[in-house]
């Protein structure tokens, strides 16, 4: 047990010593300083050039935004029809059929918002054309996209004042050039000789130990598994996710996927304070998120390592802990590890069953996706944390009576309705949407619809009812990890999740680049003896506290009514 716990602590510690310095090299890259990747400037200079983009032409936020959907709306078009007639086209050696029209909606969208949300079985749901690509595509476009946007923010904090924000485009190229390219690669080459296929030749046949045959689904997966980590995206190659053997071959590939989905992250936390020139700013925010992390993991592998409740009544021992769901392979220390930074941080992979996990674990899953801001997505995790940030300055500035200020400039009440919004937004899409699903369930069971609304659920009760809260959250938190006991391949459950993963995703990216851009542009006031200092371990105790009160007045009803519930049934 204790060399389990033990492989938790050296992840994290090789997660931050890869991380820290990449957080510099970002810094450098995204301020145009000289870095050793600058003999790429060719490549890119050629995409600019093909593309028809001036990469020194500055945009304001609204350009920016623009610029972001505009192209976003691309790929969901050219995604969308590329699914649906996907067993008409090349690369099909296993001869997988098109997508329905209402999963083709479901599956381009959540790969276009960085989610991943699958609602197919990769190896038998799309071919090696559509996963390499679209979706393997979208999975570096996606994660370039959250990246460009919080250095949109970024540049808006840089300078006093200013309305010129970048070039998005420059932003854009360079997430993917000197960044996302470059480390899939070293990625992938480790995954693939530790036993992730890489070609693109049909199904394998092996004679098992107990006789069968069984075909095994191969092709170029290990670059694909490389960037759905690194770019914090999550969709798994095959169904089964990191938990395949040959997704996720051993303790080596595993500890490897681990840090590549927390790096990134964790870098641009570090790269911000270094950008805007207010290292401890960045120091103070890393902080809130690794506490925050840390209250949902120390429990999670308590929970877990403390075994099932109901089979200790039947004098059954559980020396290992509780292991429903779990690969034997990696223990249940490492799988709680990795459900806690895949749940708070918008990857969504998994090497463990979230479905099988004890009630409490899933109450822990579920507010790490609510909360969405303890290191976050690529760029995202920034934007999300940064509009809980303005909150506690407003809360703040009213507190000491003074007229709130966030690095030099005055926090107004256009910035607080937009952060209000925001804020109020989460809840809205997971709330309603559940709410609506529960209503559907229990009132139109017998509809008379393809899957009829009774046989949404393996598991009904609380824990069904946790199963229609926990999809609902991962769309809305842009995370795409499942309790799997809900059957949601169906028209309902990929219509209606498919807008909450649209809305979770732009309006969260809007709202902070929009506030950042409003404030970037106000005159600059000095700090004098009265300025409210937003780099203090007292403001970051005030926005850690901001995050804890505003998500448990959004979400405990509704925890209460699924994961707790079942957790003090199993009591009885």
């Amino acid at each position: 047990m204790n060399t389990e716990l033990l492989g938790i602590v050296a992840t994290y510690l090789l997660t931050l010593v890869i991380a820290i310095p990449l957080g510099k090299y970002l810094a450098k890259v995204f301020a145009g300083e000289k870095v050793w990747t600058d003999f790429l400037k060719p490549i890119e200079s050629a995409i600019y050039k093909l593309s028809g983009i001036n990469p020194k032409e500055e945009m304001n936020w609204k350009q920016h935004m623009k610029a972001l959907l505009t192209i976003n709306l691309v790929w969901l078009v050219y995604g969308f029809f590329v699914l649906m007639y996907q067993d008409k086209l090349p690369l099909n050696p296993d001869g997988n059929p098109g997508m329905t029209p209402d999963l083709s909606f479901n599956t381009i969208i959540s790969f276009v918002v960085n989610c991943n949300l699958q609602h197919y079985s990769g190896e038998s749901g799309v071919t090696y054309l559509t996963q390499h690509f679209v979706l393997m595509f979208l999975q570096f476009v996606s994660a370039a996209t959250g990246l460009a946007a919080a250095v949109v923010f970024f540049k808006a904090f840089r300078d006093k004042t200013s309305t010129k924000l970048g070039n998005f485009w420059e932003f854009f190229v360079k997430s993917i050039t000197r960044l996302l390219l470059p480390l899939s690669l070293v990625m992938a080459i480790i995954l693939a000789f530790n036993g992730s296929p890489t070609s693109y030749e049909a199904k394998d046949q092996f004679i098992s130990v107990q006789g069968d045959t069984v075909n095994v689904s191969r092709g170029p997966a290990a670059a694909f598994i490389a960037i759905k980590h690194l770019g914090t995206n999550g969709g798994g190659w095959f169904g089964a996710n990191s938990t395949h053997p040959l997704e996720n071959p051993n303790y080596i590939t595993n500890t490897v996927e681990l840090v590549a989905q927390v790096i990134i992250p964790i870098a641009m936390v570090i790269a911000f304070g270094i950008f805007i020139r207010r290292r401890r700013l960045a120091w103070m925010i890393f902080g809130v998120m690794t506490i925050g992390m840390l209250l949902l993991l120390i429990p999670t592998v308590s929970s877990e390592l403390g075994g099932n409740p109901a089979i200790a009544k039947m004098g059954i021992s559980q020396a290992t802990g509780a292991m429903e769901g779990k690969e034997v392979r990696f223990g249940p220390a490492i799988t709680d590890y990795w459900s806690t930074v895949t749940t708070i941080i918008s990857t969504g992979s998994v090497n463990g069953m979230h479905d099988s996990t004890m009630p409490l674990t899933g109450a822990w899953q579920l507010l790490g996706m609510m909360i969405n801001s303890f290191y976050g997505g690529c760029g995202v995790g920034v934007l999300n944390y940064f509009i809980y940030l303005i909150i506690a300055v407003f809360i703040s500035g009213l507190m000491v009576g003074r007229t709130p200020e966030f690095l030099g400039h005055k926090v107004e009440a256009r910035e607080v309705k937009i952060a209000a919004l925001i804020t109020l937004l989460s809840p809205f899409l997971i709330l309603a949407g559940t709410a609506i699903a529960s209503y559907v369930f229990t009132n139109h069971g017998e509809a008379g619809w393809a899957v009829q609304p009774k046989n949404w659920l393996n598991n009904p009760g609380f824990h069904g009812f946790s199963e229609m809260l926990y999809e609902m959250t991962s769309s809305n938190a842009n995370n795409g990890s499942g309790f799997e006991g809900l059957g949601d391949n169906n028209v309902f459950w990929n219509v209606a999740s498919g807008f909450v993963l649209f809305l979770g995703r732009f309006l969260p990216i809007i709202g902070p680049v929009a506030i950042a851009g409003l404030l970037g542009s106000k005159k600059y006031i000095p700090e004098s003896a009265g300025t409210l200092k937003t780099d203090t371990l007292t403001f970051s105790l005030m926005t850690f506290a901001v995050i804890i009160v505003l998500n448990a007045l959004s979400y405990f009803p509704a925890l209460a009514l699924g994961p707790l519930a079942e957790y003090f049934t199993m009591l009885k």
